[in-house]
């Protein structure tokens, strides 16, 4: 990396203490989440603008580095650093940096919660609208973190326990809260989405929609479908009820790509992954990506990732967990095209989520398994303007073998086991890889939803790590599962962290599964 990733590392301790007064939630709460510095006539609502720069940071590009990047992008088979960062000890090598891994906690909490408890504040009952747009911004940025350390401070946050900490949400209790702050959103702004003035108060602080409240209620209810199947597994029964009421909600739900969550800067500011990938040549195209992309013939690669330099006009990627000597061996793979706004979630996302709600026997997904797997397909297409994918949703191509061209240790065979075209006569469990690795393709570049997605359905077949510097903590071949509790809750709420622990039913550490993970 460049001299600033160098530097930071160094003070960060200075950064989080002097500047970003958001380290822990909670001994001296109160104090913690009271901006001094806020103007008092900043209208309500204006808040919002910083919560949704904030799900996924936009800037500084070192926040986002530490908040995604080197979790989900990399543990989602996307991307991987040819930096061998601490001497090649570090998250891709399975030793977890603490100081690195604390930063979706303290982004989720000092960037969106407590925005958005400070605007609820100021509200009141004055701006229903901004109440229910608060619900549905929560649960998407908190689903997101309860998805990487499982419990996490959700209907407790902002109350003290006797002892001044705060109690912790065990993850089946998150997502049920999940559900029902969703449904009350909802119900709250579907009498309002044609209202003048409520959806002129939204657009002065949307930066997805502008104003549209009929998409904001879409994409609740797409979101709502997402929490639905992504707990299919452990909780079927509740799953199936949740699904099927997000699916025939009387608005809708996303269906073409006016409606995808696309978040715009409001200062114009440059997609951290540029700056991660451009101005420090920190990130490159991951190996799974090149074998499933380049068997496919997917038109997509070239609209994700350019050509390498280390062999001109191919795509190549770098295997994680693998051994690097020098960052100049690896930084020739494939750089990342840029990406411009932030994507959160697509249309073609959520036909993916209809198509496997349809291979459980889900009622209201509006059509077959099939029919609706082709439509994402073809809505992926569409997004990324490469035309009809008609051609390829009959081609049987394979994934391709990976072939290192700076280490032949590295190789390996294909991270797929399905193509591109629809199998009638296939299994259910067939059927369920094409329609994972299709949206896997589609959700790109979101790392955390996709790593999310890798980890409970094992799709697509991602590369295991060859260097492993877990201490026998995590599995080479099931993959990182979780990561570890923020080391400053330790020292200010280490009580119920304790608790929380007993929720994961194993140590806390980056083997141990979530709840909704069972295998």
């Amino acid at each position: 990396m460049k001299k600033k990733f160098t530097l930071f590392l160094g003070a960060i301790a200075l950064v989080a203490v002097g500047l970003l007064t958001f380290q822990s939630c909670t001994k001296d709460f109160e104090e913690i989440n009271t901006d001094p510095y806020r103007p008092q006539n900043i209208p309500v609502g204006e808040e919002f603008k910083q919560v949704l720069q904030n799900i996924y940071a936009f800037s500084p590009a070192w926040i986002t580095q530490l908040q995604q990047n080197l979790i989900g992008d990399v543990y989602s088979g996307y991307m991987t650093p040819p930096t061998p960062f601490r001497g090649n000890s570090n998250n891709m090598t399975y030793d977890l940096v603490d100081g690195w891994n604390e930063w979706p906690w303290n982004v989720a909490y000092g960037s969106v919660m407590s925005p958005l408890r400070r605007m609820e504040q100021n509200a009141g009952t004055n701006y229903p609208e901004f109440n229910a747009w608060a619900k549905i911004c929560r649960v998407e940025a908190m689903h997101r973190l309860s998805d990487i350390y499982g419990p996490i401070i959700y209907t407790n946050y902002g109350v003290l326990t006797p002892n001044g900490g705060v109690e912790y949400d065990c993850q089946e209790k998150a997502y049920m809260q999940f559900f029902a702050d969703l449904d009350a959103a909802v119900a709250t702004l579907t009498p309002l989405k044609d209202n003048a003035n409520a959806k002129a108060n939204f657009a002065n602080f949307d930066l997805v929609y502008n104003g549209d409240i009929t998409k904001w209620i879409q994409f609740a209810n797409a979101l709502h479908l997402r929490l639905a199947i992504r707990i299919s597994r452990v909780a079927p029964a509740v799953a199936k009820a949740e699904g099927e009421k997000a699916m025939s909600q009387s608005v809708g739900i996303m269906s073409d790509n006016s409606g995808n969550f696309l978040v715009t800067s409001s200062d114009g500011s440059t997609h951290p992954l540029n700056v991660m990938d451009n101005a420090w040549n920190d990130i490159r195209m991951g190996a799974p990506m090149e074998s499933i992309l380049t068997g496919f013939n997917d038109p997509r690669l070239e609209k994700y990732f350019e050509p390498s330099v280390i062999v001109p006009g191919v795509h190549k990627g770098i295997r994680q967990g693998i051994a690097i000597a020098a960052k100049s061996d690896y930084e020739g793979f494939s750089a990342l095209d840029d990406p411009d706004k932030v994507q959160l979630m697509t249309a073609a996302e959520v036909f993916f989520l209809r198509a496997e709600a349809a291979l459980l026997g889900w009622s209201n997904t509006g059509g077959t398994a099939k029919s609706l797997y082709e439509q994402g397909v073809q809505m992926s297409f569409d997004q990324h303007g490469t035309g009809s994918a008609a051609a390829y949703l009959a081609s049987t191509a394979p994934a391709a073998p990976y072939v290192d061209p700076v280490n032949a240790a590295n190789n390996a065979g294909p991270a797929s086991a399905v193509s591109p075209k629809w199998d009638d006569a296939a299994g259910t469990a067939v059927k369920w890889e094409q329609i994972i690795t299709q949206k896997w393709i589609a959700v790109y570049p979101d790392g955390q939803e996709a790593w999310s997605e890798y980890r409970r359905t094992g799709f697509p077949r991602l590369y295991p790590v060859l260097v492993n510097n877990s201490a026998g903590k995590i599995d080479s071949q099931k993959g990182i599962k979780r990561i570890n509790f923020p080391g400053p809750e330790y020292r200010t709420n280490k009580d119920e962290v304790d608790r929380a622990t007993q929720c994961l039913g194993g140590p806390d550490n980056g083997g141990t599964s979530l709840w909704w993970d069972i295998d």
